[in-house]
């Protein structure tokens, strides 16, 4: 399709965000233009939609085509993501048209994890623990899918197997804030299981209001029954009363509950934004 400035918003920023965009500066008068535009138009239909041709004709939009300073056409831009990522100029064969391509397309085991992502973000978790147990089959080693799995055996009352799948993360998975978050969450829920009933706790915390530990250990409680809001009071009450306690023990929690309470995103904000306010 052609596309002008008035619509480039809608029809390639926003809609690189669900799939690649190729944007084809061109004009009537280019020789190379008119060879590539149908090698372009073939892969379209060849690759099934799995990203998406756009045109762009620099004498008719000549700002858009100084914003992506086409001095040489055929220019072929990348979008991704709303941002360009890569380019190429002149009529290239399809063999390199096709390469280049590939390279912006996601893995098979990357679009099974993207497609979990959409699936948890609609609410459909059976959906989600379908695609991420099929991206892990496709490659074991990846971990950005095994972590979101970690979280969602947590957030679905399966801490043991969350467990299990926690020990199967690479070393370098240990480089990613998400696999602290988790092993924190992890600990709180193994933790609860050896922790006194909650009654007691509350009967402690009544008795001596700064018996952090007892808060601590109410809050793995309430953790491991995904009672956020109520956990998360009590880890924010050990980081007014002693940010320190147990290396910071009640911040860091709380951090690993705003991604498991994630499905929740008002209350997340919240509470974000009570812990921000204690500690600065």
């Amino acid at each position: 399709m052609d596309v002008t400035l008035a619509n480039f918003e809608s029809e390639v920023l926003q809609a690189s965000r669900d799939k690649p965009v190729l944007v084809d500066f061109w004009a009537p008068w280019c020789g190379p233009c008119r060879s590539l535009t149908p090698t372009l138009e073939k892969l379209e239909r060849d690759y099934g939609g799995a990203f998406k041709l756009v045109k762009v004709n620099v004498d008719e939009n000549q700002q858009l085509a100084a914003h992506f300073q086409a001095r040489s056409i055929p220019l072929v831009v990348a979008i991704l993501g709303g941002r360009p990522v890569d380019q190429f100029t002149g009529a290239m064969p399809e063999g390199q048209i096709r390469a280049f391509i590939d390279r912006l397309l996601p893995l098979p085991h990357e679009q099974e994890h993207q497609q979990a992502m959409a699936a948890m973000q609609a609410g459909d978790v059976p959906t989600a623990e379908k695609h991420l147990r099929a991206a892990l089959v496709l490659d074991a080693a990846y971990d950005p899918a095994r972590m979101d799995y970690v979280e969602l055996l947590l957030t679905t009352g399966r801490p043991e197997d969350a467990k299990a799948q926690f020990a199967l993360l690479t070393p370098q998975a240990k480089a990613d804030p998400h696999y602290a978050n988790l092993e924190t969450a992890l600990n709180a829920v193994e933790q609860a299981q050896d922790s006194p009933e909650e009654t007691e706790l509350l009967a402690r915390i009544q008795q001596n209001p700064g018996d952090l530990q007892a808060r601590l250990d109410l809050a793995n409680k309430r953790i491991a029954r995904r009672a956020w809001a109520g956990a998360m009071d009590e880890l924010l009450e050990i980081v007014r009363r002693d940010r320190s306690f147990q290396d910071e023990i009640g911040r860091k929690t709380m951090i690993a509950v705003f991604d498991m309470a994630s499905a929740q995103p008002e209350l997340v904000s919240q509470y974000r934004r009570k812990l921000s306010t204690v500690l600065f």
